[in-house]
């Protein structure tokens, strides 16, 4: 595969750079991940990663909103409350930091472009601020997949606290998350 090809597929505005070393990562597997500043208490995050199956089968998982909580075990519910062109998402989640544990709950207005975008933005919850988008490009025989979220909790943890929360965890959740969606694929 040659670098314009994964170059070309990449989400615009990504600002990330594909070398053959890191095209080679995505290919057998590896999560690519950035994270950047975003607010005092907040962080911003994308991940990217290479799912082995057509960019058709892939929307259909992803696009199924209460299997969210089996790509994301922090997520405890994820359940689809109004359909139509803009659909209303309620999800919520339980996180443990050092000697605590955060649920937070949020309500989500989730607008797709068919087979190649998701974008997820918050009505209302227990975040100052949350915003991610899900992007979908053909990469050789699968799907590159981008994951991008930006998030400020109502609760104060250091910027720096939460970008290598989600620079540890994200990974780890977009592996179940392929392996999820390669397994239902597989039935």
């Amino acid at each position: 595969m040659s670098a314009s090809y994964i170059s070309d597929s990449v989400i615009a505005g990504s600002d990330m750079t594909w070398s053959q070393e890191k095209q080679n990562l995505l290919m057998q597997g590896e999560i690519l991940v950035r994270t950047r500043s975003h607010t005092t208490w907040g962080g911003a995050v994308s991940a990217f990663m290479y799912v082995p199956l057509v960019r058709s089968q892939v929307w259909q998982q992803v696009t199924d909103y209460p299997r969210w909580v089996q790509y994301f075990p922090d997520i405890t519910r994820s359940e689809v409350l109004q359909r139509g062109e803009v659909k209303r998402l309620y999800q919520a989640a339980q996180k443990a930091f050092f000697f605590f544990t955060a649920q937070v709950e949020i309500y989500l207005n989730v607008v797709e472009v068919l087979g190649q975008q998701i974008q997820f933005r918050m009505e209302k919850g227990t975040f100052v601020d949350f915003t991610a988008r899900v992007e979908l490009k053909d990469c050789g025989n699968g799907t590159l997949l981008a994951y991008s979220v930006q998030a400020t909790p109502s609760i104060p943890i250091p910027s720096m606290l939460i970008q290598q929360a989600m620079n540890f965890e994200l990974p780890a959740n977009m592996r179940q998350m392929r392996q999820v969606i390669c397994q239902s694929q597989s039935r």
